[in-house]
């Protein structure tokens, strides 16, 4: 191999490398921030991954928000009428969080099947559901007849 060959070679295995190297650091950098939506359905049936960051969505339980006396922390659950999932969440719930009402909450599940959420979005009028739980609802209706 003359030198002249030598030197375009390792050029295009320096490009090569250095393409393989920035799309396995882009891969890695979009799946940090991919926060995948999951029915309560799919989390009770245990699809849902354990400790990774995952949207979960559903409708609140009548009755099932137990806030503490000496903390932010409250504890509720939400439904998609067929399944619950408890979720935990310390901090300030949007002003429209109310029982019977759509909402998404961002977080991680744990070992113990609760959803220990780090953010709780609500709707924002009455006739808007966000698209995930809409579908979700839709689908076990259909399921149900």
């Amino acid at each position: 191999m003359t030198p002249k060959r030598k030197k375009r070679l390792s050029i295009i295995l320096g490009l090569v490398f250095g393409t393989a190297l920035i799309v396995g650091l882009v891969m890695y950098s979009l799946s940090e921030n991919i926060n995948l939506f999951y029915s309560t359905s799919q989390i009770a049936e245990g699809e849902a991954p354990v400790g990774a960051r995952i949207r979960a969505g559903g409708m609140v339980v009548d009755g099932s928000v137990k806030r503490s006396t000496d903390s932010l922390k409250v504890q509720f659950a939400i439904t998609d009428f067929e399944h619950q999932v408890v979720v935990e969440f310390t901090g300030i719930l949007p002003d429209l969080f109310r029982e019977g009402q759509g909402i998404i909450a961002q977080g991680k599940m744990d070992a113990n099947g609760i959803f220990q959420a780090d953010e709780v979005l609500a709707k924002h009028d009455e006739n808007y559901m966000p698209p995930e739980i809409a579908e979700s609802m839709k689908k076990k209706q259909e399921v149900a007849k």
